[in-house]
């Protein structure tokens, strides 16, 4: 009954942070979360900061200025004026001031050239909290038969901070090449393990699915990725950290599933992404290559 309780409480609170994610452009007050979670208000805020390490005020901050730097970023048909607006600030002044206490970076500056440590290591206590969120079942995870897929492959070589920076360059290449997310599905294929790596040594490719990749001047090539049995791991929410994903599938799920794994490298598809949908309701499926039963 007192795992009840507690599974109880969580999701309760849970439900504030998704509640958050939808409603960014809206009244996000500590009556209103507090009403959310049906919890008193004079102790909501305690409960937050007690469960997740940041006080709500900072967290409902944080997620606004994270939609704000990823449409800085990577969505550059959006205007400096209506991101601040949008993130709760009556104009572009003090919108830029609140982001540069945080991110030690104009907004204007951030658009033109992202520095990541310092956004990395102020967007860190939302990772942490988030990462509470995830947990999984054995059956959350299905097995499917992936055919082979060819893709076109941005190579991702280096720290795995400074992926923002070739993020932004295919996102380049595809609305130059016309394979938009909408007509191309999303990939990415981790060939090393971030924690596990030296960073200059890390490798991750970033690919769209297209059979077909015309001779260009930003490192795209052509790749497939190779078909046969996987293990599916659909991971609803933020997709910054897929370790708790990624670790149950290698560390729990696998030892209970007498399969054994197939010589070719774990991915990910990127069903819907952020900032185009609430965070909460990004969608990443995770796929572990396994060998056919014999």
């Amino acid at each position: 009954m007192n795992q009840d309780v507690a599974n109880n409480y969580h999701a309760r609170m849970r439900r504030v942070l998704d509640h958050i994610d939808a409603h960014l452009d809206e009244d996000l007050s500590v009556e209103v979360l507090a009403a959310v979670a049906a919890f008193s208000r004079h102790h909501f805020q305690r409960q937050f900061s007690g469960l997740y390490g940041i006080g709500v005020a900072a967290y409902v901050q944080l997620a606004r200025m994270k939609r704000a730097s990823y449409r800085l970023a990577f969505r550059d048909q959006d205007g400096v004026l209506g991101i601040a607006l949008d993130s709760g600030y009556e104009g572009p002044e003090a919108f830029s001031r609140a982001f540069r206490r945080l991110f030690d970076q104009s907004p204007s500056s951030f658009r033109r050239a992202p520095r990541w440590e310092p956004w990395h290591a102020a967007q860190s206590p939302l990772v942490q909290a988030r990462r509470q969120t995830m947990t999984f079942t054995d059956d959350d995870v299905r097995i499917v038969d992936f055919p082979d897929t060819p893709v076109a492959v941005m190579r991702h070589e280096g720290d795995p901070a400074l992926l923002g920076d070739t993020i932004r360059r295919f996102i380049a290449w595809r609305r130059a090449a016309g394979l938009p997310p909408r007509v191309s599905a999303t990939f990415n294929v981790f060939h090393d393990d971030p924690d596990d790596t030296p960073a200059e040594q890390y490798r991750l490719d970033l690919c769209a699915a297209t059979a077909r990749v015309a001779s260009n001047p930003d490192g795209v090539t052509s790749g497939v990725i190779p078909g046969g049995p996987c293990a599916v791991l659909r991971q609803i929410g933020s997709s910054d950290d897929l370790r708790a994903a990624s670790r149950f599938l290698y560390g729990e799920w696998l030892p209970r599933s007498g399969r054994e794994l197939r010589d070719a490298p774990f991915f990910a598809q990127r069903v819907s992404f952020f900032p185009d949908v609430p965070e909460h309701e990004a969608v990443t499926d995770l796929f572990l290559p396994l060998s056919p039963r014999t």
